[in-house]
């Protein structure tokens, strides 16, 4: 029988949720792991994972751990939505956006000692990037659990970086636990990891006698119930492609799948937590067959069980590149991703839809300072119709008697639409800070987003016209300024709201005249599997500023 959760402490309510180089050093640098310890627990056999869907639970509270680069994700998430996450428990890492986009910083700062972290300028830039709306208000730290621990064995993120983060939390008022008293080498603490405690080797899962996820746990929650056998829930395993912003987990160093535990009460409708575990360089599914020994072993599901708590485990990738080799998370800006620390981060914003997939950060929005929705403008709307290699293109006919045509047509085409809006009526000399598209659907027949499965309703950008801005037979294949600025997931009735633009869409939006958006199916069905959108009304882009 499983044991009761303990009753949960009373929590204040949290002010309204935000929606809201590289060569051998990369190599160097994602040579981490995992970290944290647990008493004598036999080892239980993990439920096998099974192929499924992210969907949502009764979820009240939303938590972040990691380890290494996944510590140092864990407090990227907090930091920047501290108005969903309620706290975090952080591993062998230092803190908030200490590398500021550079690898020698995070390296020799952030990693070794041999460069000042300038803690002072981190709280200042978390601070002002509040100010500005870029991550969630400062003030939601204040109180918030955060569990830290450093092992005195680590010398791959050194002693004094960690004390660095505690410190940062302790700035803004969180309510901080720090635990140094082993010698733990680099790597996730716990009892029924296979290496001994001072090592740092693979798979970076140590045992060090001590039970660190009861720790950190019972800080974060208040209490919890003495652990399960952790298998008594499912562990599902999801298509992370469908989070990812542009529609490709590859293309921010993420793996195609993530994984989920959802213990049988809160699949039963129990009101759950939610943790976010987030595993280090060198530990992720698809690093070298390494599978899914982070999951299985860091003896989380077993406190899962007990305590109405889901588990998600997001995954990131190695790049077959330079860039990021050993499959670290993005904690100093590979990839090019300038705003991978705050709103608007790639990986951060892939893992937000994980989180709100699962029912937990779908509060309601704070009040936006405006918003204006613009409606596409019908003389320059229109679709496009070619062999799914983008020979043979032709403009659409149908769309005054079926609407904008997507996906493959009964005469084998396959269809993209455009529609154009005028963006310059977005006030001048505000900033935007988020914006979505609405579309209708009118009709259709068969389902394109299961052909082939998975596939993805895409919404490429050009700031301006992709040619003229009347629709014609090139618009199909045409370079967009920013291809897979959104996603329209799917939907079988009534309206659909796409994911928030990208943080580069955004910036992309033509203040002083014509947008256009090019909607279109990631892969062509490969039969007839079609939609028609907007027959009767346009398609709306909404834009919220402050």
């Amino acid at each position: 029988m499983r044991s009761p959760s303990p009753s949960r402490p009373s929590r204040p309510p949290r002010p309204a949720r935000l929606r809201g180089p590289r060569r051998f050093a990369a190599v160097l640098l994602c040579a981490a792991a995992a970290l944290f310890p647990t008493a004598v627990p036999a080892a239980a056999a993990a439920p096998p994972p099974v192929p499924g869907t992210l969907q949502a639970y009764d979820v009240d509270s939303v938590f972040s751990a990691g380890v290494s680069s996944g510590g140092y994700m864990a407090t990227q998430l907090h930091v920047a939505y501290s108005g969903t996450f309620e706290g975090s428990a952080v591993f062998a890492s230092g803190p908030y956006d200490c590398a500021r986009g550079q690898l020698a910083t995070a390296l020799n700062a952030c990693m070794d000692t041999t460069q000042n972290l300038q803690l002072a300028a981190l709280e200042q830039t978390t601070r002002d990037r509040s100010a500005q709306g870029q991550v969630d208000p400062v003030a939601n730290l204040a109180g918030d659990p955060v569990y830290v621990f450093s092992g005195a064995g680590d010398a791959t993120v050194k002693r004094p970086v960690v004390d660095a983060l505690a410190d940062y939390y302790g700035r803004f008022g969180a309510r901080v636990r720090y635990d140094r008293s082993t010698a733990a080498g680099h790597a996730w603490i716990t009892p029924i990891g296979p290496n001994s405690c001072t090592v740092t080797q693979s798979p970076y899962l140590n045992n060090c006698g001590i039970d660190a996820e009861g720790a950190l746990l019972g800080h974060l929650f208040g209490a919890v119930a003495a652990p399960g056998s952790g298998t008594g829930g499912s562990l599902i395993r999801f298509d992370q492609n469908l989070y990812a912003p542009g529609g490709s987990a590859a293309a921010l160093s993420m793996g195609g799948e993530g994984f989920a535990y959802v213990p049988s009460s809160c699949a039963e409708g129990a009101r759950c937590r939610l943790l976010v575990a987030l595993h280090g360089c060198k530990q992720g599914y698809a690093y070298q067959g390494f599978g899914t020994r982070f999951v299985e072993n860091a003896y989380l599901n077993e406190y899962a069980d007990t305590n109405d708590t889901i588990v998600l485990y997001p995954q990131a990738a190695p790049t077959a590149t330079l860039e990021n080799p050993n499959g670290c998370w993005n904690w100093w800006g590979y990839l090019g991703d300038t705003a991978y620390a705050r709103h608007g981060g790639k990986q951060i914003e892939a893992v937000m839809g994980m989180v709100r997939a699962l029912g937990g950060g779908t509060g309601t929005p704070p009040p936006t300072s405006g918003r204006t929705v613009l409606s596409s403008t019908d003389a320059q709307d229109g679709y496009v119709k070619a062999a799914a290699d983008g020979s043979g293109a032709a403009v659409g006919t149908l769309e005054d008697l079926s609407g904008l045509a997507l996906g493959r047509g009964t005469d084998g085409k396959v269809n993209r639409s455009l529609v154009s809006f005028d963006t310059s009526g977005i006030p001048v000399g505000k900033v935007i800070t988020r914006a979505w598209l609405t579309v209708t659907r009118s009709s259709g027949s068969g389902d394109p987003w299961a052909s082939p499965a998975g596939n993805r309703l895409l919404v490429d950008l050009r700031t301006g016209c992709f040619g003229g801005c009347a629709v014609e037979p090139a618009d199909w294949s045409a370079a967009a300024s920013v291809a897979g600025a959104a996603r329209i997931d799917a939907f079988s009735s009534g309206s659909a709201v796409s994911t928030d633009l990208s943080a580069e869409a955004l910036a992309a939006l033509n203040r002083g005249g014509v947008t256009q958006f090019r909607l279109g199916f990631a892969s062509a069905p490969a039969a007839t599997a079609y939609l028609f959108v907007n027959r009767d009304t346009p398609v709306t882009l909404t834009v919220e500023y402050r």
